[in-house]
């Protein structure tokens, strides 16, 4: 496996109206190209912070994220949004599915952003939604379909550009038990049959079996890693 991304000494520190304070502190760890992460953790313990700069969404206050040996964390705007469009995917705790669009349609909305020709998004999106067991649900709109399967249409929407790295919240958050793990097959699958990088964020340590590497944040800091 190759290096993909450097997370070095990553300090983040919001200020609220009690003072200054640390949800990131020191935080360093490596991803290799095709590796499948849990990020685990209770809330508050800077999971989604991480996951933010990562995907360029936020900006650290100190220390720096390498991406295939590239500096992201002072990149100007439009840069940084141009590094997320081609590199990065990400799946919410919330499908955030748009309410107006089939599943089908809402798979090629990306890609349609990204400039890619219409023939090109819209055998991509057919393939994933393949891939994912929705071949049946891509006419459907988000109303029409189950949570699992919102997730999952979620789940081949941030694939669609073939991003480098997928970066997933809480995905099973709003699922129940079976769906919960039902939707983690469907990332362990894109990640032997399409070599998707994930980062996947959860607080459930039953949710992280067959993870390459388990890193288990406490209070802003790695407590421990597992492999």
């Amino acid at each position: 496996m190759s290096k993909m991304v450097e997370v070095k000494n990553l300090k983040k520190t919001f200020i609220d109206d009690a003072g200054a304070f640390d949800v990131l502190k020191d935080v360093s760890f490596s991803v290799d190209k095709g590796e499948m992460i849990a990020l685990l953790g209770i809330s508050g313990a800077g999971k989604t912070t991480l996951l933010q700069i990562l995907g360029g969404l936020d900006r650290p206050t100190a220390g720096d994220v390498l991406f295939e040996g590239k500096s992201i964390a002072a990149l100007p705007f439009r840069e940084l949004a141009s590094f997320r469009n081609r590199n990065v995917g990400f799946v919410f705790q919330f499908h955030h599915l748009l309410p107006d669009f089939t599943a089908f349609e809402n798979v090629c909305i990306p890609g349609m952003i990204a400039g890619k020709s219409k023939g090109w998004c819209e055998e991509r999106a057919k393939s994933l939604l393949s891939v994912f067991g929705l071949e049946r649900c891509r006419s459907h709109y988000p109303t029409e379909m189950s949570g699992g399967e919102r997730q999952r249409a979620a789940l081949a929407r941030a694939l669609v550009n073939d991003p480098a790295l997928v970066l997933a919240d809480e995905p099973t958050g709003n699922l129940d038990k079976g769906n919960g793990e039902l939707l983690l097959e469907y990332f362990h699958k894109a990640n032997r049959e399409l070599r998707q990088t994930f980062i996947i964020a959860t607080h459930n340590s039953q949710l992280t079996a067959g993870m390459h590497r388990i890193i288990q944040l406490e209070d802003g800091r790695i407590l421990r890693t597992v492999t």
